[in-house]
């Protein structure tokens, strides 16, 4: 397995990003045909509301997590993380703004995903979490992009392609560290549930966003290869989907050693028990 980035190095990579964004033809305007329109704007709507979390309850389990691991830059990091997502959101907007379109308050989907998310307390479930929805927000941007011509939109969508990649890797090293200290059962244990999550999921974005994905080339059957392919990935970078015995990375092995203790059995992620809580 390969190194992973600390804490530091990621704080450094989003300070760094932040002042190394695309350049977006803002004067071009919408530029969105009738038939584009219909095929993205509603869709849009819903998935900005969704990027514009103040993410308090992340904020809590993160503190909570990095105090267990004594690692306080990883509470910098993740505020980085979701500013990044907050600034998704806010492109968003303005594209929305530039549209005509509103930007809306409230959202079936996003009602249920915030309302599932302020009971967890535990940050391996909020990671997993976060890794599933943007998994699928790659194959979900990749589908606007074609689905349109607008140079705004489509430079808007290769921003925030640029940052998700990023994001996911922020992620799966943490979940890595997390998972490196169970045996074979309790990894698949993991894995199962990560995978009842996924189609869950998976099936919801498709229900609430599938006008969009099918507009950009993404039928029912290629959207599921595509975001579970995705998905494996992710799940043989977290260590589930092979056997570890050691995890090399720059944490240091007190680092490790307190993750895999925090996370160390199968019915712990279950009851979204977090190290914090013992």
């Amino acid at each position: 397995m390969p190194a992973f980035l600390t804490s530091h190095e990621w704080v450094q990579h989003y300070r760094t990003n932040a002042v190394n964004q695309l350049s977006i033809p803002w004067e071009e305007g919408a530029a969105l045909s009738p038939e584009e329109t219909r095929a993205v704007i509603d869709s849009l709507q819903a998935w900005q509301l969704g990027e514009t979390s103040e993410a308090t309850h992340l904020l809590v389990a993160t503190r909570r997590y990095a105090s267990v691991v004594a690692d306080p830059e990883f509470v910098e990091a993740m505020q980085l993380f979701i500013i990044e997502e907050q600034r998704h959101g806010e492109l968003l907007g303005r594209f929305l703004d530039l549209s005509g379109a509103s930007r809306i308050k409230r959202n079936w989907g996003d009602s249920v995903f915030r309302f599932l998310r302020s009971g967890l307390r535990s940050m391996e479930i909020w990671t997993t979490v976060v890794i599933v929805v943007e998994t699928l927000a790659l194959i979900y941007y990749q589908a606007v992009m074609q689905a349109t011509r607008s140079s705004v939109l489509r430079t808007i969508c290769r921003q925030i392609l640029r940052d998700e990649v990023h994001h996911l890797q922020f992620q799966y090293e943490h979940l890595a560290v997390m998972h490196a200290g169970r045996g074979m059962f309790a990894r698949r244990l993991t894995l199962w549930s990560q995978r009842i999550l996924f189609f869950g999921t998976t099936l919801a974005v498709w229900t609430a966003h599938h006008g969009t994905l099918r507009a950009g080339g993404y039928p029912f059957r290629r959207f599921w290869r595509a975001s579970w392919n995705r998905m494996e990935f992710h799940w043989r970078r977290m260590g589930l989907k092979s056997r570890i015995r050691t995890v090399q990375t720059k944490l240091g092995r007190t680092r490790i050693q307190r993750a895999t203790a925090s996370a160390k059995t199968p019915k712990q992620w279950h009851g979204g028990v977090s190290p914090s809580n013992r």
